[in-house]
């Protein structure tokens, strides 16, 4: 068996790597798996079942959950017999699922649990191609996902004459991009497309058959499932995080040997971490404070000098050991993707002994484009590392990143005129991302082509790297830069609450609300101190000048962050645009 279409990899695992546990949830609070025999038995009752309710090759099935075994079994048993799979985000507006479901013309929908299915089947008449909506969870009235299953193999020989005749090259997802702005977009990506990451990622993570990995990024997003089937083509077994607030108590009961994040989590970690340590008093808390000293000089793989090591050494038994705990105790590596990584975050925890390495990519290149290597001398913070194995990346004349490789989509859903204005008639893929290599070797992103803004001065902004500069401090949760068209540079900034609530006890400060904390002169005058030191890494044009403090995150339920949590600029904006007016006032 050979690993060459989606469909084949847990075939491929039950032939090289058979697992006990192959993919785990929690049931009941109780830890639940499924060995690699009974997956691949599963995937099969999909296949029958769907094809016993009329599904033929190039239909479009729809998969709206959180992460569990279903969803992989539903997405391997349509695969294999020609289905395509659109997973769609279960936080998305009603508006976004009719374009979806409508655009890609879906005849059955899976949906997780009751909310969901209340909420397709709000719409169903209004999308007419779709015929039935099944549940995961047993939902009273529902059509629960177990009738779809046909055991045994009544249909064999039909779905073995599909699978044959299917080719890598062959369309196997659609997905649809969340955007920052504008409608959805549909990247079509086929079996080799995600097979060659799959691949190529293989080479640079360090899992190996029988390790146990924690999963908590959403299967809907092309990341985490790429990294999922690559985990499955190894041989590792998969464990579904209950939810995204449970994820610490996962990490402890789980004790991953490695998972995938995004630096929204991390930043949340750091965040919990900085608040309790502002809490120890007395030789902890000069314990504490003198290991974070020793983050600003870490260097990855380099000995620095025989004290140096000595002292990192210490620091990691006293201090930092306990972070490693909280992580389960075992992790041996963790990739951030999908948004940029602050370098000093990246440097903090890889001085705790907990290796952190970015990665890069997007979703029209199946995701993976870059990522630091776990291998000594192939990581580079504030970079995203090498390109991956069988990938070309070269930097266009206006600084723009283009890739090629068998990892590019096979276009935009129905929309050729759009493809061709990102993947050239040679084939390179033009990403939007501003970046360089360094070394000619480490590629480094600068920010985003369509988020640069001038200036009323005709100068360019490069926000992004501002706001990661910013988030450097543990008092700065969010934070987006304004000024398109303006004089001067300003910026909306989300505290981060709890930090900034353990500062003001420090300082012998008490409020009855956050309002009336972010508004009292002593915070404010500490916001003004960091602006000021930031600023000194920045030129006159793209130092902040003036910024407001906003009391409540954002995010994805109240709109104004992606489910890959990346800023809805126009949509903050628009939100915000009193106090923004109020910020420039004084500008002709």
């Amino acid at each position: 068996m050979e690993f060459t279409r989606l469909f084949d990899v847990f075939e491929y695992q039950l032939e090289h790597h058979p697992l006990q546990w192959s993919l785990v949830e929690k049931v009941d609070g109780k830890w639940t798996g499924y060995s690699t025999k009974e997956v691949v038995d599963k995937c099969k009752s999909v296949s029958n079942g769907l094809y016993a309710y009329g599904i033929r090759p190039g239909d479009k099935i729809a998969i709206i959950s959180t992460n569990r075994p279903a969803w992989n079994m539903v997405d391997i048993g349509m695969m294999a017999i020609g289905a395509i799979n659109i997973p769609v985000y279960p936080n998305i507006s009603i508006e976004d699922y009719k374009y979806i479901f409508n655009d890609a013309g879906v005849k059955i929908a899976f949906v997780g649990d009751k909310s969901l299915y209340e909420k397709i089947l709000s719409i169903k008449n209004e999308i007419p191609s779709l015929e039935r909506i099944y549940t995961f969870n047993d939902v009273a009235g529902a059509p629960n996902w177990s009738e779809i299953l046909l055991e045994g193999e009544p249909h064999q020989a039909e779905i073995k004459a599909i699978k044959d005749n299917i080719a890598p090259d062959d369309l196997a997802t659609i997905i649809y991009t969340s955007g920052t702005t504008g409608i959805p977009k549909g990247v079509m990506l086929s079996h080799r497309n995600i097979q060659s990451n799959v691949k190529a990622g293989s080479h640079v993570l360090p899992v190996m058959p029988d390790m146990r990995i924690l999963s908590s990024l959403p299967l809907c997003h092309v990341f985490e499932r790429m990294v999922c089937y690559l985990f499955f083509y190894v041989g590792v077994s998969v464990y579904y995080a209950e939810r995204i607030e449970n994820l610490a108590e996962s990490l402890k009961e789980v004790k991953p040997h490695f998972f995938t994040t995004v630096p929204r989590l991390l930043e949340k970690m750091f965040e919990r971490i900085m608040s309790k340590g502002a809490e120890l008093k007395g030789i902890k808390k000069a314990m504490f404070d003198w290991s974070m000293k020793l983050t600003d000089n870490y260097k990855v793989d380099t000995f620095q000098n025989p004290l140096y090591e000595l002292q990192l050494a210490l620091a990691r038994k006293l201090v930092f050991s306990k972070w490693k705990e909280a992580l389960g105790g075992e992790v041996i590596g963790i990739v951030s993707g999908a948004a940029a990584l602050q370098p000093r975050l990246a440097r903090i925890f890889n001085t705790a002994g907990v290796k952190v390495r970015e990665g890069y990519g997007l979703t029209e290149a199946s995701p993976a484009i870059a990522v630091n290597d776990f291998k000594r001398g192939k990581c580079m913070i504030g970079t995203v590392g090498p390109p991956l194995p069988g990938m070309a990346v070269k930097i266009a004349s206006d600084g723009e990143i283009c890739v090629k490789g068998p990892n590019v989509m096979l276009g935009y859903y129905k929309q050729p005129e759009l493809t061709a204005t990102v993947i050239d008639e040679d084939g390179w893929l033009h990403t939007g991302d501003v970046g360089e290599l360094v070394d000619g070797e480490f590629l480094k992103i600068t920010d985003r082509k369509k988020e640069l803004f001038k200036t009323s001065g005709g100068k360019y902004i490069a926000p992004q790297v501002i706001e990661n500069s910013f988030k450097e401090s543990f008092l700065i949760d969010q934070i987006m830069v304004i000024g398109e068209n303006k004089k001067t540079v300003s910026a909306l900034i989300v505290p981060a609450i709890p930090s900034l609530t353990a500062w003001c006890e420090q300082q012998g400060l008490a409020f009855q609300t956050k309002e009336e904390m972010l508004k009292s002169k002593e915070v404010v005058k500490k916001f003004m101190a960091l602006r000021d030191e930031f600023n000194k890494k920045f030129s006159e044009v793209e130092r902040v000048k003036k910024f407001v403090l906003i009391p409540d995150e954002w995010t994805v339920d109240t709109g104004e962050i992606t489910p890959t949590l990346k800023l809805k600029r126009k949509v903050i904006q628009e939100k915000y645009k009193s106090l923004i007016a109020e910020i420039y006032k004084d500008e002709i």
